[in-house]
């Protein structure tokens, strides 16, 4: 016998929208299940049912922007802390792109329940994903994610020498981190004093950790891809929207 599923868990396996989007679209009777409109939070649907959604809803899902930054050293991925301003703050009609060739209009109101789907830290830069819409939240940052994000990462060798070709294999598979083995990494040399790191994880300070276990200090570290889309020659600080026919 199939189990029943909360209604908003179901629309967000099926790639509907987010649990939070599902909720809202839940009270405001936009959802059928078997074409019976259902409005009231917590109710239960099987895995056969057919689910359905008006098409306010898809007008409003279609409205949701996507804003891709360059983020500079010195503001944080998410909310403002110790006196850090966050990311958003740096988005205005003013620092849009120049070369940005979305047709979209900048509107004040697309800063609403705009989040960052990853973190970069406070003195990491690159490409940093800014979105309304929970489908990508959920696809970037989700527990069943695997987009790759790939970063340039300047390093200093504590030790005399070279890392040894062992410690680089160690870094591409073998390290653990709070307990748990690390997925398979792509980590080479770009030249003789930086390193290019390709993961599917995101786990907090995961590659200066990784680093600090071999023997590396980091001294500089950009995030350049998220698995299609790429920071190409969007200058620091200023940012663009994630065009139509652009996917991660």
């Amino acid at each position: 016998m199939s189990e029943p599923l909360r209604l908003s868990k179901r629309m967000s396996e099926l790639g509907l929208c987010s649990r939070r989007e599902a909720d809202e679209w839940i009270e405001r009777g936009w959802v059928r299940v078997d074409g019976v409109v259902v409005s009231t939070l917590g109710s239960k649907v099987l895995p056969e049912q057919k689910i359905t959604v008006e098409r306010q809803a898809s007008n409003e899902q279609a409205r949701r922007v996507t804003i891709l930054i360059n983020k500079p050293v010195g503001f944080v991925s998410g909310q403002a802390e110790d006196g850090y301003r966050p990311a958003v703050s740096l988005i205005s009609s003013r620092t849009r792109w120049k070369l940005d060739r979305s047709p979209t209009q900048f509107q004040p109101n697309q800063l609403r329940n705009l989040v960052p789907a990853g973190r970069l830290d406070i003195d990491s830069v690159g490409l940093l994903v800014l979105t309304q819409d929970g489908r990508i939240a959920k696809h970037l940052i989700g527990e069943t994610s695997d987009v790759d994000k790939e970063y340039l990462v300047r390093v200093q060798y504590h030790k005399p020498g070279r890392l040894p070709e062992s410690d680089l294999q160690l870094l591409n598979h073998g390290l653990t981190m709070d307990g748990k083995p690390l997925k398979e990494a792509k980590v080479y040399w770009q030249n003789e004093d930086q390193l290019s790191f390709t993961l599917r994880e995101g786990k907090k300070r995961q590659i200066r950790r990784m680093c600090e276990a071999v023997g590396l200090r980091v001294v500089g570290l950009k995030r350049v891809r998220i698995g299609k889309v790429t920071l190409g020659d969007l200058p620091t600080g200023e940012w663009r929207y994630l065009a139509a026919d652009e996917s991660f």
